[in-house]
């Protein structure tokens, strides 16, 4: 079967009553969901995989997806309104996200996150349906040694989310890798930082440290910024029209990080998350005014919501082509292929092109659904704003332990969540980045997994990091992004 039948066949499925009615249910249960911290996508489809019993793979398949996708679009809500992340893919959403709202513009920022949402999903997916089979071996090409440079790449972006302070960034950022490593090694069994608590044997869920870090810190600082009265214009929603710059403005970082997001979301392992953070990152290194980023930036707004919505539909790349999940959601959507007898691999294309082909072009149509649904509901959403200041506090703190608990049922994970709280607190009248302690988290333990791969499968041989072209390229970008900022800020202060 060729392409153009496969896509045929595929929007025959999509458009069937039975997959237009499945993808609303699963664009309207993942953005709710997604709205909510601590219950993403992964429980969201975890979920589904009961209910799907006894459904046709094909249509099952396309609800799951919906669920997904939606709920990284939900996800950016939370993050806006409260500070409090509803996934991990929408932190970087918060950066400028929640500044929009603070000074009264939360239905602009909202427009923002959904209309790039539709822009980078949509991108994606016709990305996705040109060049599936394709992308599917440049997936195969990287190994150990190119994820280890890839992500060394990451690193190099904390110097951007310093907050005018590098050294402070970098402090921030070795801790942030010290609290990537506590738990069990997972190659010796060696308990590292654990203390002797056998509470902290699994390590800390980035869920506890998101929450804590920007959503608890936030509680704390409007507690005691009570009586300030500049903080009480949070309550405006502000217009939703867009104007002709702020379209103009957007318009650059939607282009540039649907094709980027898109193509970390393709390699296995990368995926939503940090897609946004170096969605966020490219486009604060290129603008031309990088201090208004982490102020309320409409690009660091629409770059990061482009990325990881872009990035979702990557994801399904490697997943539906080889049979390798990129993510934590990806892995549990595997699962639910093989439990309803769809084998992932080359051969899918060939043996069930429905499934194939139908959940690619039911992306289009989820996509659409998606911002149909949500922009109307602006103006309800962000009413959410004009609650009372200690009904807020209250409702952000009770959300925040429920989806903690949610992860493990373990009241000792909610001490860990308010102490990062205090940490976030103090952290922010220091002025320490809690950015760069949230990317390194991150990438550590995706770093040093791909450093042993490295090293065990060269026999220990350092030079096996740099012996291939891909990584050499990558070290060389991290180089020059790392070098140039600095030989920019001091040209700056020279001038001055």
């Amino acid at each position: 079967m060729g392409a153009m039948e496969g896509i045929a066949q595929g929007f025959q499925v999509a458009f069937s009553l039975q997959g237009i009615l499945f993808v609303l249910i699963g664009v309207i249960a993942g953005t709710l969901i997604g709205m909510m911290p601590g219950l993403g996508p992964i429980s969201a489809i975890a979920i589904m995989i009961p209910v799907t019993y006894g459904m046709e793979a094909s249509v099952a398949l396309i609800m799951m997806a919906g669920v997904y996708y939606g709920a990284v679009f939900g996800g950016s809500t939370s993050s806006i309104l409260l500070n409090a992340p509803g996934i991990s893919g929408t932190v970087a959403s918060s950066f400028d996200g929640y500044p929009m709202a603070q000074r009264g513009e939360a239905g602009k920022a909202l427009a923002i996150a959904a209309i790039s949402s539709f822009v980078g999903g949509t991108v994606s997916v016709v990305l996705l349906m040109l060049f599936a089979p394709m992308l599917s071996q440049v997936a195969v090409s990287f190994g150990p040694a190119q994820y280890f440079a890839l992500m060394f790449l990451g690193l190099t972006a904390i110097s951007s989310l310093s907050d005018g302070s590098t050294t402070k960034a970098l402090i921030t950022a070795t801790i942030g890798f010290m609290t990537a490593t506590i738990g069990l090694d997972g190659q010796t069994g060696t308990s590292r930082f654990t203390f002797n608590n056998p509470n902290l044997m699994e390590g800390i869920d980035f869920l506890v440290i998101a929450l804590g870090l920007f959503a608890i810190a936030e509680v704390c600082f409007l507690i005691i910024k009570r009586k300030d009265t500049s903080l009480s214009d949070q309550g405006d929603i502000g217009s939703l029209r867009l104007s002709k710059e702020d379209f103009k403005e957007m318009r650059g970082p939607m282009t540039r990080q649907s094709f980027l997001g898109f193509l970390l979301g393709v390699l296995p392992g990368a995926g939503a998350t940090i897609a946004s953070f170096i969605g966020y990152i490219s486009e604060k290194r290129i603008a031309k005014n990088p201090e208004k980023f982490g102020k309320g930036s409409i690009k660091g707004l629409a770059a990061p919501e482009t990325a990881n919505n872009a990035a979702t539909s990557g994801a399904f790349v490697p997943l539906l082509s080889l049979g390798i999940p990129g993510s934590g959601t990806t892995a549990v959507m595997l699962g639910a292929l093989l439990v309803l007898g769809i084998q992932p691999g080359p051969l899918l294309v060939q043996e069930s092109p429905d499934v194939f082909w139908g959940i690619i072009a039911s992306m289009y149509i989820g996509n659409i659904f998606l911002l149909i649904l949500n922009l109307p509901l602006i103006p309800y959403i962000a009413k959410i704003l004009k609650i009372s200041r200690p009904l807020l506090i209250s409702l952000v703190i009770i959300f925040s332990l429920i989806g903690v608990y949610s992860i493990s049922f373990n009241t000792f994970d909610l001490y860990v969540l308010l102490f990062f709280g205090v940490v976030g607190y103090f952290m922010r009248i220091l002025n320490f980045p809690a950015a760069p302690f949230i990317l390194a988290f991150i990438l550590g333990g995706m770093m040093e997994q791909s450093l042993r791969q490295a090293l065990t499968a060269s026999g220990g041989n350092v030079m096996a990091l740099i012996s291939d072209p891909v990584s050499i390229s990558l070290y060389v970008v991290s180089a020059l992004s790392f070098i140039v900022p600095l030989i920019r800020t001091r040209k700056n202060k020279s001038a001055a």
